[in-house]
């Protein structure tokens, strides 16, 4: 009688030992050293064994917003939030989709956000970044990252490319299709005016691999609606632009040399100033309040050192 009382208790001692090695805080000491890929591959093959276990993994991951709203930019103007929504509704349950506008003016600033219900509906659309929306090629990824989501960042200035002289016809559609031969196209949109939205005469195209915007430059049919067109890489076209744009105050002024022993207005000396030398005088640098017209917000006189005005006669 008293062996099998013993036995009993042995068994109750070690039903007691299994129920504490399965207890959460003795899972989770374990869990704690794994590698995060350990733990990805241990809970999806749970997931894929157990409903339940699946359905609490979905839940977790669609809990924080950040894992399910999308950036999308790219947008043409008209482009509403209605619009907007039904182009990623193929996806999934949309909780929240809109286009953001300027507060002064109402106008798109070409880009809107979209927000799942949940997070598998915003790993579809990001598998299918870029949707032809309005004309235009809008181009989507989370909007945690920002502009950084885009693949291949680093080499963008490769990727991407400025086409010019465009026909006024060329629709985005066109320039999409022309462009589409050398490989898959990331974005890409001709230029519209925001008051008119009518082309601008150019657009841009970014390619998903340098090789193939390389095979665009060097492309020798560039004839697109009617007109021979320019391809190069949007970079150098930008750097070229901004060197352009100086300010007219920066450009040096060419005045007439003034003989030796001539006096200078605005200020009155004696004897004769050296070759190549003169005093600071007072110049004109802009209109003053003779000039008919309306008058800069500039001071009307500027004491400027007049050999650096001096130009070879």
């Amino acid at each position: 009688m008293e062996d099998v009382k013993k036995r009993k208790l042995e068994d109750a001692s070690g039903n007691d030992d299994d129920i504490s090695t399965n207890s959460e805080d003795h899972l989770r000491s374990l869990l704690e050293p794994l590698a995060k890929s350990q733990l990805v591959d241990l809970l999806a093959k749970l997931g894929s064994q157990y409903p339940s276990i699946a359905e609490e993994i979905k839940g977790v991951a669609s809990a924080d917003p950040v894992h399910r709203k999308l950036f999308v930019r790219g947008l043409a103007w008209n482009t509403s939030s209605e619009t907007l929504r039904a182009a990623f509704s193929e996806h999934g349950e949309i909780e929240e989709g809109a286009v953001i506008y300027e507060k002064a003016s109402g106008k798109s600033r070409g880009y809107g956000f979209i927000t799942y219900k949940h997070m598998e509906s915003t790993q579809c659309a990001l598998r299918a970044p870029s949707k032809l929306i309005d004309g235009r090629l809008a181009v989507c990824n989370l909007a945690a990252e920002g502009l950084s989501g885009t693949p291949a960042t680093l080499d963008l200035t490769q990727r991407k490319l400025y086409i010019g002289g465009l026909s006024p016809n060329v629709t985005s559609e066109m320039l999409l299709h022309f462009f589409g031969r050398h490989g898959d196209i990331e974005e890409g949109s001709v230029a519209y005016d925001k008051d008119t939205n009518e082309s601008r005469g150019f657009g841009f195209v970014t390619y998903r691999a340098v090789e193939a915007a390389k095979k665009a430059i060097d492309d020798p049919q560039k004839t697109l609606g009617g007109r021979n067109i320019i391809v190069k890489l949007a970079d150098s076209h930008k750097g070229r632009t901004v060197q352009t744009q100086l300010p007219p105050a920066m450009v040096p002024m060419a005045l007439p040399l003034v003989p030796p022993g001539y006096p200078q207005p605005g200020k009155a000396h004696a004897g004769t100033p050296p070759v190549g030398y003169s005093y600071p005088q007072t110049i004109a640098a802009y209109p003053d309040s003779s000039y008919p017209g309306p008058q800069p917000p500039y001071p009307a006189q500027s004491q400027i050192p007049y050999p650096y005005y001096i130009g070879k006669q």
